[in-house]
């Protein structure tokens, strides 16, 4: 059974979520404090996180870059909060994708199963894999801890991110364009935006190059997309 850990202070909506996931068939777990999340995380280890980013006692947003540092666990935010910058603010953050209340509890079904689905099949992927997978001289991905790996030191990713260099490293030089990348990341069972592609894509850059403003790694294929140079 999986776990999903559902931070949300709106009692109405929390219960709403709970209910309905656990008759999905998840197991849930919920609370309404940020601080109080970080406590539980520690033991629950959920599959999925849905995060509010409105909470009354910290910043979702900054407990979203907390969880990231802390788990590599898919994190979904739902949020009151339209404009795009809070979309990008919560994917700087760490977050793997965006809901808007209201939403359809069918899209949010579709969004968790998504998520988890990609996770899991990572880890059958595993023993197909070797350990580490070199794919430049000083990059290489690590599959049984999902880790990526710069010049022999770890470093964090999201999940997207993580994915998103899987492919890469796994097709040096070929062009992908944002809709290819979003639909390697996601399925095409969820929604993400051009705007998120480039923010993962900035995101990587700051990770793995030396220079983040002149990359020699992941390369701007202007009017397409991007490409990753296996130099």
């Amino acid at each position: 059974m999986h776990k999903v850990f559902i931070i949300e202070d709106d009692t109405i909506i929390g219960d709403m979520l709970s209910m309905y996931l656990s008759e999905e068939g998840y197991a849930v777990q919920r609370t309404e404090s940020g601080r109080e999340a970080l406590a539980i995380l520690e033991h629950y280890n959920p599959d999925i996180v849905l995060l509010d980013i409105v909470l009354p006692d910290v910043s979702g947003i900054q407990l979203c870059g907390e969880l990231r540092k802390r788990s590599t666990v898919p994190i979904l935010v739902i949020s009151m909060k339209t404009d795009v910058m809070d979309r990008v603010n919560a994917l700087h953050a760490g977050a793997d994708d965006y809901l808007c209340k209201p939403f359809s509890m069918r899209e949010l079904s579709a969004k968790i199963a998504a998520m988890i689905r990609r996770t899991y099949y990572n880890r059958q992927m595993r023993a197909l894999e070797p350990e580490n997978v070199p794919a430049v001289s000083r990059i290489f991905l690590n599959f049984d801890k999902r880790s990526l790996y710069v010049n022999g030191q770890q470093v964090d990713t999201t999940f997207s991110e993580f994915e998103i260099m899987k492919l890469f490293i796994a097709n040096p030089g070929k062009v992908y364009s944002r809709e290819e990348l979003i639909n390697a990341v996601r399925g095409f069972d969820s929604f993400v935006n051009d705007r998120a592609i480039d923010v993962h894509i900035g995101n990587l850059r700051k990770k793995i190059e030396e220079d983040s403003k002149q990359p020699k790694y992941i390369k701007t294929v202007w009017g397409v997309g991007y490409k990753f140079m296996n130099i």
